[in-house]
């Protein structure tokens, strides 16, 4: 089985900062892509971020420049950096990660964090 932990959530003023952290652990061959997800309320779940195993970075238009997308491939783990923050950022963040976990058959699936919660308010 695999289990993914997130933490570093919490409640912060405007223009501040919080990093988000996320570890996969489990039965683990290799994890290829990683991301986060947030969902507002009475909003749809929405891409954040998302980083490929070699790096790449993806970013929503709302977010370039103040948020960065980090991973540990050693330590399983993807990081979120989240600078400026604004009170359109509130919201429950999830981490995902799609994940190998044997080489025969070699296939990726999906897995979810249980979500942590992010509120940007005065």
């Amino acid at each position: 089985q695999v289990q993914l932990v997130e933490s570093g959530g919490g409640s912060v003023q405007p223009g501040g900062s919080l990093r988000l952290s996320c570890a996969a652990s489990g039965i683990i061959f290799s994890i290829n892509g990683m991301g986060w997800y947030r969902q507002a309320p009475g909003k749809e779940r929405e891409l954040v971020a998302d980083i490929t195993s070699g790096g790449n970075t993806n970013y929503v238009d709302s977010v370039k420049g103040r948020f960065t997308i980090s991973r540990d491939n050693a330590k399983n783990t993807v990081y979120l950096q989240m600078n400026s923050l604004r009170p359109e950022d509130t919201a429950v963040y999830y981490c995902n990660a799609e994940v190998v976990v044997g080489p025969l058959p070699y296939v990726g699936v999906d897995y979810w964090g249980k979500g942590t919660l992010v509120t940007v308010s005065s």
